[in-house]
Order: structure tokens, then sequence, then C-alpha cells
């Protein structure tokens, strides 16, 4: 029997650890602004890698190739249709997903393509081997499908720890007909990164606003890394539905709607009175 989903007026799913990311020092990989991180030889000025962080969209990406590379700004996403990726057929020639979150290295002959390239194809040795395709298997799913699960994960979960649990959850809601509402897909929307999730903000016109639309987003809503991906196609057993990061180090994870009206109610007093006053 399909369950019904708690009033959307009064209660969201998740608020995002994205306080908790900040406090670990784990921002990087939660910032909407995209500053490469660049490796530079000492003595040298021209930047030998690019790291690409876990969490990093497209965008984010193509910014970073276009400065790492002194290009003017948008060089690196009129690529796209030059370099030729081998992506996957669901994918429809969009990459999100696929740019692997690793260090790259960029020899003389570096250009937008080759390393869009080098990107893809590392995404593919590690999506591609027999155990995702399994894992993706046991959960009903296909390689692209447990990628977008995994970028989710990467995007809510407020430590590697709870990774396999924010997936189950995914799984728990998905298995029971309920929409996700996770607030990182309606983020990748908005082009955003931010805790304050209106109720406007949710009836956004969107195939990526996962509180109006059921199942997955059409597209990954971010790079994910390989402990995403493990989390993805080896969930956590649980019953959880509901989760939130109350505080930096406690997300509580729940099968309980009146448990999570209790814990967001918690999480919002501690962020109103962590607020400058006014």
């Amino acid at each position: 029997m399909q369950m019904n989903t708690p009033p959307r007026s009064t209660i969201r799913l998740t608020r995002r650890g994205r306080i908790a990311l900040i406090a670990t020092g784990a921002v990087v990989a939660a910032t909407a602004v995209a500053v490469p991180l660049l490796n530079v030889e000492s003595g040298d000025a021209k930047p030998t890698s690019l790291v690409i962080p876990e969490g990093w969209r497209s965008g984010q990406v193509y910014d970073a190739v276009d400065k790492a590379l002194t290009r003017p700004s948008g060089t690196t996403k009129k690529a796209l249709g030059k370099a030729h990726l081998k992506l996957p057929n669901d994918a429809g020639g969009n990459p999100e997903g696929y740019l692997f979150p690793a260090t790259y290295p960029l020899g003389e002959k570096a250009t937008p393509e080759s390393l869009l390239s080098f990107m893809v194809d590392t995404a593919n040795k590690k999506f591609n081997g027999a155990p995702v395709a399994a894992g993706a298997q046991r959960n009903a799913m296909n390689v692209y499908q447990a990628v977008t699960v995994a970028s989710i994960v990467q995007a809510e979960a407020a430590t590697k720890q709870d990774m396999g649990k924010v997936a189950r959850v995914i799984f728990n809601r998905l298995g029971r007909g309920m929409p996700l509402q996770m607030d990182s897909t309606i983020n990748y929307a908005l082009n955003r990164s931010t805790l304050k999730t209106t109720q406007n903000d949710t009836r956004l016109d969107s195939p990526y606003n996962s509180y109006q639309r059921m199942g997955l987003p059409p597209t990954p809503i971010a790079n994910p890394g390989e402990e995403a991906m493990r989390a993805a196609i080896n969930p956590t057993p649980g019953d959880w539905l509901y989760f939130v990061t109350v505080k930096p180090g406690d997300t509580r994870f729940t099968a309980s709607y009146e448990e999570q009206q209790k814990n967001v109610a918690e999480f919002n007093a501690r962020r109103k009175s962590a607020s400058p006053a006014k």
C-alpha cells in the first residue's frame, strides 16, 4: 500500500548539513563559487595539476578548467560538443555526474576537450565495473540512475559516515511511492547552495523539483566520488524516511514523521539562536 507523504506545508524531508560541512572544514565540496585548486611546483607559476573536489557541479568544473588553462570564461562549456565524451545514452550528452572528482595533470598540451575526456573516462572506469552494475541491479536501477542517487547522497550527507543512511532514505521513499523532497535538487535547479528552502521554492516548475515530481531527477545533480557511489549501490539497512543535521556531527535519521518534526524544530531553534541579532 502506498504511504502518504505528510503535508508539504508542515515539514520538509531534509535540512541539509551545510553548517556541519563548514564547521568541519569540508566546505570546499559544498562551495557554490568555483575556485580551482591548483598545485604549483615551487618556483613555477604555472599550475601542474587541477583538483576537482567531490560534489562539484558541472558548471563549477567548467569554470575551474577555464581558470586553470587561462581560457576565457565559457570556453570549456562550449567545448562539450567537440570533446566527443563517452557518456551513457541516458545522459543525452550532459556530463553531469561523470566529471569524476580527482587530481588531473595539466600538461603542455592540455585542452578543455582533453580534460573533460579524461574526467569522463575516469568516471567510466570507476562506474562501469561489475560491482557497480551488480549493485545497481540489486536496487532495480541502471548505472546512470545509481550515479544520480550517488550525486544526491554526495550533496545531502553531512559526513561520509552518513552516506549509506542517506542512500537508504532515498530508496525507502522511492519504494513507498513518496516524493524525495530533497532540498539539494531544488538548489541544483536554481544553481545555488543554501539551507533556506522556502515554500515558494517547493512550488518551482522544474523536473529537478523533488517536492513536486516523483522519482529521481532526470540527471545527476553533482559529480559524486567513490564513497557516495558505494553508498548508492550498498545502502545501509534501515527503515528511515527522514533525516536532519541538527548540529555538526548530529544527523538524526528516523522513520517517524512526528520525530522528524521535533528534530527539525530543534534544528530551527539552534539556527535561530546562532543568527546574529538584528
